[in-house]
Parts: structure tokens; C-alpha cells; sequence
């Protein structure tokens, strides 16, 4: 088992690692479609489960409020960046740009986590509670790969 930090610092070195093999790829290749779907999906199920697990639990503090709903902001901001890119052509140049704008935000977003709500989030999580909270965000997460394209669905449909 993994505590919530241990949990998210995970998936974002593997999210990381995509990033890369991503950027390092050419055109439509199937490495990059391969890379890019894992991604596109991990990304998607780790940042709704990330929500109602983690953020959920700080902004329960009026201090960690701010800090919460900006980074929950900054999902939605890679959510529809994540959107824009699955419905271009992967072998323009116009994707690679947007991937590359995709890519800074979403490395900004994942430093600023490590590096900040991290710490804010000791403050409010026990240390005796952490390993439940990997649990509950590795259980979220996988419930929320099952309903990608339903959730899609959905907000095609509003």
C-alpha cells in the first residue's frame, strides 16, 4: 500500500514519462497514439479522483480552500486542453503546439502540487489517515477509468 503523496507523485512521474515519449515522437506514429491514449486516460481518471479524495478533504480548511480550487481551476483548464487535442489531427504541427502548451501547464500544475498543496494537505490529513486516502484515491481512479467515454457522453450532451 501507498499513502495519498506516494499515491499521486506516482502517476504524475508516469504522466511525466508519457510527456516525453509523447513530445519525443513523430506525427501520428503509433507510439505516440499508444502514449498519448494512456495518457489522455490516466490524466482524465487521476484528476476527478484527485478531486473527491484529496482536494475534497482541504477545502473542508478556509485556508486550503484557495489553494484547492485553483488547482481543481487548473484541472479544468487541462481537461479542456486534453479535449481540444483528442479531436485534432496528431499529425499537425498544429497539435504539437497545443500538446506543448498542454505539457507546461500540466507540468506547472503537478510541480505546484508536489512542491505546494502537498504541504498544505500534512496540515490537514493526519499522518495516521494518508495510507486511507492512497487507498481511496487508487479506488476512485480506477472506478473513473471505467466511465471516461460516459462522462464524455454527457458533457456532449449539455
Amino acid at each position: 500500500m501507498s499513502d495519498i503523496y506516494s499515491s499521486l507523485k506516482s502517476d504524475h512521474d508516469r504522466h511525466r514519462s508519457l510527456l516525453d515519449t509523447i513530445e519525443n515522437t513523430e506525427g501520428a506514429s503509433e507510439a505516440r497514439k499508444s502514449a498519448w491514449q494512456e495518457f489522455y486516460r490516466d490524466v482524465k481518471a487521476h484528476g476527478a479522483a484527485e478531486e473527491e479524495t484529496f482536494y475534497s478533504k482541504l477545502i473542508a480548511k478556509t485556508w486550503g480552500q484557495d489553494s484547492a480550487r485553483h488547482s481543481v481551476h487548473e484541472h479544468q483548464q487541462i481537461d479542456d486542453l486534453l479535449e481540444e487535442l483528442r479531436e485534432m489531427d496528431m499529425s499537425q504541427g498544429a497539435w504539437l503546439q497545443k500538446f506543448k502548451t498542454l505539457r507546461h501547464d500540466y507540468e506547472h500544475h503537478i510541480d505546484e502540487e508536489e512542491d505546494e498543496v502537498f504541504s498544505r494537505a500534512r496540515e490537514v490529513i493526519p499522518e495516521e489517515e494518508i495510507e486511507g486516502y492512497g487507498k481511496r484515491f487508487r479506488d476512485r481512479k480506477a472506478q473513473e477509468l471505467e466511465i471516461i467515454g460516459k462522462k464524455r457522453e454527457d458533457s456532449l450532451e449539455d
